[in-house]
């Protein structure tokens, strides 16, 4: 068996600190060697924060009293020597509560009331006002202290029906979901709507972020939690009980929530907890076994997952084990085996497209870079050729130069006009596309959708509005894609009679892909056609419900839009900073010349000096791109990725 979750999440941690400083060697060498530019740097500030504040989310959801926050403590906190997250008898994480560290705020646990439901915004706003949270300190060297804070996300309070009903946590017509009433015809709501904890754990400092869920009617009366978060967790935990199997709840939740995997490869794990109830004096070891073996065969038959990816645990037993240090009862607590399992579903998925996006970022780094010093090499190999020819010749001839050169600057300086006005033209089309995936747009896009959802009661043929505004949305990324295109097309033009008038050698880079967004999109139609089915039919005909659920539609898809066109600039940005590049270059080229006639004019010795000069700059640039190579290498070095053939021509020999 392999490492630990927590082992291999400390490896993943260290790897990501060590690329984050490679990269941050590779910027300090180039800008001390005059190879930086805005558009360059920028670039690599974008590549190196991706590499330091990536997050990994793993989601625990399951029904009340499964044993979910205790498999929290289990896997993260033992190392505190008790339970961190409330996991007694009965209900216990009564809201939705995220996990993670912000080096911006105090450790702390924050908590926004239950009554903000009353009012349309999403969480993503609530997130922005942070004076409508209550807010309780953390004392991380006090783990009791912590564990006490953290009950209070099990808070409840008692409420009318009426407040029920408009908080979400009463419908009319689904009577087996409702909490029951008291003598009073009071009924149990939780206290607060979502709960954040901020502490530096370790894993949580290097970018852990764990979710966890409660019951079926909380996730079901919170649409973002469940259109939004839940579907962009790296990996889900789904946890049954093993004593009961697989529930009507239990189905219910899986089916409305969690049927469809959030990504191409499945990250869904299904543990069936509390084995330990099976543990019976009066069954021998076989018997357990069998028993529990027909629970994991019933419970992936019903979920329809595969039988590997049921896990049986006992968290309770492997918390004991861990902070006792019992290794029997650990391995026997089956702990040790999800978390391998966790392991091996996400870090190394997840290190494998980190490594990628950055290999492929540095790759079109190193290859730009590379023109830059060949572009340094011919211009010296001219002004080689030029000088030697001026060996033996006259004043006059040497002035002659002189002129012929300024001449050259000239035309050359010329030409910024025509380049200006292509920039102009390139700017004009991007600003159409920002426009097209602006929030102005994106409103007008979801207008019938919203209307239908506001409308009152049931809400008929809503499935067929969402298919064609996601077909809609999928329109305005195509129109962007093929506005990417004509501006890539454009500037072909626009470099080869650059390449041709001047001598340069750009080379336009492939169009921008925004494919991956448009497989946002249908995985986010995914969650939500999912989450329109006939059981929430009823909670779609209150407009408060309608309108929280269009709002974190808004939200998820605001952040799709803004990502394409961050990467559409980008790529703008890449596309015209090797002509800034060569443009620059030139101009250095141009007044290199000039000073090394002028010194020639000046002394005899000048000529010769300047021949020195040029010699020992062709060496200092062969060591420069021996060294752009070796910073980049290892950078680039991904398995399974292929390079291109311009990144095999920059190959060391």
């Amino acid at each position: 068996m392999g490492p630990s979750f927590n082992e291999q999440f400390d490896q993943h941690g260290a790897w990501r600190r060590e690329f984050a400083q490679q990269l941050k060697r590779l910027a300090e060498w180039m800008s001390s060697h005059e190879l930086m530019d805005a558009a360059v740097q920028e670039r690599l500030q974008r590549l190196e924060e991706q590499v330091r504040s990536d997050k990994v989310m793993v989601a625990f959801v399951a029904e009340f009293s499964r044993g979910k926050s205790e498999l929290i403590n289990a896997i993260f906190f033992a190392d505190y020597g008790r339970r961190i997250m409330p996991a007694s008898a009965g209900r216990t994480t009564m809201c939705p509560t995220e996990l993670g560290y912000d080096p911006e705020f105090n450790p702390s646990l924050r908590l926004l009331p239950i009554d903000t439901r009353l009012q349309l915004q999403s969480l993503a706003e609530w997130r922005l006002r942070p004076e409508r949270w209550q807010e309780i300190p953390l004392d991380v060297s006090n783990p009791d202290q912590i564990a006490k804070a953290l009950e209070k996300v099990a808070e409840v309070r008692k409420v009318s029906l009426d407040n029920a009903r408009a908080l979400g946590f009463w419908h009319d017509d689904l009577t087996d979901e409702n909490p029951v009433p008291d003598a009073q015809g009071l009924v149990e709501v939780p206290m607060w709507r979502h709960a954040i904890i901020n502490i530096p754990h370790p894993l949580l400092k290097q970018g852990l972020v764990i979710l966890d869920t409660p019951g079926l009617n909380a996730v079901g009366a919170e649409p973002e939690l469940t259109v939004n978060l839940i579907p962009q967790a790296h990996a889900v935990v789904f946890i049954l009980s093993a004593d009961t199997g697989v529930t009507r709840s239990d189905l219910s939740i899986w089916r409305d929530h969690l049927a469809i995997s959030s990504d191409g490869m499945d990250a869904r794990l299904v543990v069936l907890n509390k084995i330990d109830t099976l543990w019976d004096t009066l069954n021998s070891a076989q018997q357990v076994e069998a028993q529990l073996e027909r629970q994991r065969s019933t419970s992936a038959e019903m979920l329809g997952v595969p039988l590997e990816r049921v896990v049986p645990v006992s968290a309770q037993k492997g918390l004991v084990a861990k902070i006792t240090a019992d290794d029997v009862l650990l391995e026997t607590s089956g702990l040790p085996v999800l978390e391998d399992s966790l392991a091996r579903g996400i870090m190394g998925r997840r290190q494998s497209i980190l490594r990628a996006a950055v290999a492929s970022g540095v790759a079109s780094l190193r290859a730009e870079t590379s023109r830059v010093i060949n572009i340094r090499r011919r211009d010296l190999d001219d002004q080689m050729a030029e000088l030697r020819s001026l060996r033996g010749k006259n004043a006059s001839v040497i002035e002659s130069m002189r002129h012929r050169i300024e001449q050259e600057q000239r035309e050359f300086d010329m030409s910024a006009a025509k380049i200006q006005a292509v920039r102009a033209v390139h700017l004009k089309l991007l600003r159409d596309v920002f426009q097209q995936l602006g929030a102005k747009a994106l409103k007008a896009e979801l207008s019938a959708l919203a209307q239908t959802l506001q409308q009152k009661g049931l809400k008929l043929g809503i499935k067929k509005i969402y298919i064609e505004t996601f077909d809609k949305l999928r329109g305005t990324l195509d129109k962007a894609q093929a506005s990417g295109t004509e501006i890539q097309a454009m500037l072909g033009g626009t470099f080869r009679q650059l390449n041709a008038e001047f001598g340069f050698s750009l080379q336009v880079p492939a169009p921008p892909q925004l494919e991956h967004f448009t497989h946002d999109l249908n995985q986010i139609e995914q969650s939500h056609l999912q989450y329109l089915g006939v059981s929430n039919a009823l909670k779609l005909a209150q407009p408060e419900f309608a309108e929280r659920l269009v709002r974190a539609l808004a939200m998820r898809l605001r952040t799709v839009y803004e990502s394409a066109a961050n990467d559409l600039e980008l790529w703008s940005k890449s596309a015209t900073a090797q002509l800034d590049a060569q443009l620059r270059e030139r101009r250095r080229s141009f007044a290199r010349r000039i000073e090394a006639v002028d010194r020639i004019q000046q002394a005899a010795s000048g000529l010769v000096e300047r021949i020195s000069e040029i010699e020992a700059g062709e060496g200092e640039l062969s060591q420069l791109e021996h060294k752009l190579q070796e910073l980049t290498a290892q950078l680039i070095a991904v398995p399974g990725l292929h390079t291109t053939p311009a990144d095999e021509q920059l190959a060391p020999a």
